[in-house]
This record gives C-alpha cells, structure tokens and sequence, in this order.
C-alpha cells in the first residue's frame, strides 16, 4: 500500500507561525513548506527569528520539508546580483531551519519571447545551482504561471539542461497555463522530487483536491515519491498578491467562512483523494 507524508503552506491557514502549528497538528500533518512567518515571507526573516521559528516547530513535532521560496520570481531582464546575494542568505536561512529541499521559478519573461531568453534562464539558474552546492539543500523548480518554466516542454528544457534540479509538480498550475497534466506528467515524471496539491477547472479556478481537472487520483496513482504539499488557494491570505504575476487571481472566494476553514477543506479533499487511491497517510 502506498503510503504518503503530508506537508502544507500553513501561512495559509493562519499568519502567525503559532497558528500555522495548530493547523498542522489538528490536520495530523507533520511537515511544514514554509513560505509566510508572521507576515514575513520567509526570504525576509532574521537568523534569531529562524532559530525562534525552528524552535517552536521542534516542539511540537513539525520539520521543515522545503523553502517555499521567491527566488526566480523576477524578471529575466532585472537585475539579478542582488537576487543572487538574497538566494545566497535563502540557503542560510534553509540550514538554521532544517529544510533539505527549496523551491525556485525559472523568471518572469516577455510575453511570447520564452525561446529568446532560454540561454539566460540556464544561467541564471546555474548560477544558483552553483551557490547551492555543498549547502545540503536540492534545488525544486515548480512550474508557474508566467515563468519561463510554465509549460511541460520548458520544464523539460530546464531539467535536461540541469538535471541536479528536480521538480516540483504543481497541476493547477499548468491548469492555468492551458496544459494537460497528464501529458505534463509523462514528460517530467522521472524529475519529479514531490507535488503540490491544488487542483483547478478549465477556466481556471482553483479547486479542492480531486474537483478539478488535475487527475488528482491519477496522478497520485503514478507518483513514486512520498511527500505531497498540501497548496490550498481556497481564500485569500497575506502575500498571495506577490504570488500571482497577473492582476486577477483565480481565488475564488466567499466559499469558506476564513482561511482555516479553507485549509482544513483542503486538508480533508485530499485525505479523501488519497484514500480513493487505496493509500494513507
């Protein structure tokens, strides 16, 4: 029976760091990608709040799966010095909180100019490939409305190109970009580190797991790895406007009275996917 590890943007169910544990413990979920800390994205952090954050995750049983990071979420023609020094301090912050793994984006292009830029986003990417190592953390490049990497064939492009980068597998997401997933799974299933649970319908709208279009069971079914994130984006919540590279989100609110009843929503679809696949948790 397969069995998988659940893991959650809990700055999602709660601001605070204190609520984002309550959230985790009441769901039976252990592992924390760790995005928002108290209205902080994790990027902006000191090293005595990491220590302080990590200690209380400690405590209460909860470990830090993955950086749910910012790095590559600029644009290709921006500067990008500056960006490697805060990826740098990123991989820092990583260590002081236990996290193995981080999540990065493969930048912000042209409309229409992917192909123009591809040799400039392997550097780029290169680039923090060569700060990362040594460091203990593996690099997960998620694919992502408006990046460079926000089709199966582009990701596909990175990976071969830097194949010491995984990825991460996020359905709703190449929902959005107009992309099968299960096409997008045949192409990157032998890159795949671990998935981000969130699920969509045709026109874009994000869904709980198994009411979209994702193959939510499918997928789940020929996944190899342990570990799913649990990525909700049933409600609103702070910093999900520097999260979206357009001007309209595919939030649809008012469906839950707060942001805990959407994640514990969350939470509770995909239980309900996993065991339609024959698996727990």
């Amino acid at each position: 029976m397969m069995k998988f590890k659940l893991c959650a943007f809990a700055d999602e169910a709660d601001v605070s760091i204190d609520g984002q544990i309550r959230a985790l413990t009441e769901n039976g979920i252990t592992r924390l990608e760790i995005r928002g800390v108290d209205g902080q994205n994790i990027s902006e952090i000191s090293t005595e709040k990491a220590k302080s954050v990590r200690q209380k995750l400690d405590a209460s049983g909860i470990s830090v799966w993955s950086i749910g990071s910012p790095y590559g979420k600029i644009g290709i023609t921006d500067d990008f010095a500056p960006h490697l020094d805060r990826f740098r301090r990123g991989l820092e912050l990583a260590g002081l909180l236990g996290a193995t793994r981080m999540r990065v984006f493969s930048f912000y292009l042209p409309r229409g100019r992917a192909e123009e830029y591809s040799d400039a986003v392997t550097e780029r990417l290169d680039a923090f490939c060569t700060a990362a190592k040594g460091s203990g953390i593996l690099l997960c490049h998620e694919n992502e409305k408006g990046i460079f990497g926000d089709t199966p064939a582009r990701c596909l492009a990175i990976h071969k190109a830097l194949p010491q980068i995984k990825a991460v597998f996020d359905p709703a997401n190449f929902i959005q970009c107009g992309q099968d997933t299960k096409t997008a799974w045949d192409a990157l299933a032998p890159y795949v580190e671990y998935m981000h649970v969130k699920d969509a319908l045709a026109d874009g709208r994000v869904v709980p797991a198994g009411k979209g279009i994702g193959d939510l069971p499918g997928l789940l079914a020929r996944y190899g790895g342990e570990v799913l994130t649990l990525e909700p984006h049933l409600s609103a919540f702070v910093g999900l406007a520097e999260l979206e590279s357009s001007d309209k989100t595919a939030i649809d609110g008012g469906r839950y009275p707060d942001k805990r009843a959407a994640f514990d929503a969350a939470a509770a679809a995909l239980k309900n996917v996993i065991a339609a696949c024959g698996a727990a948790f």
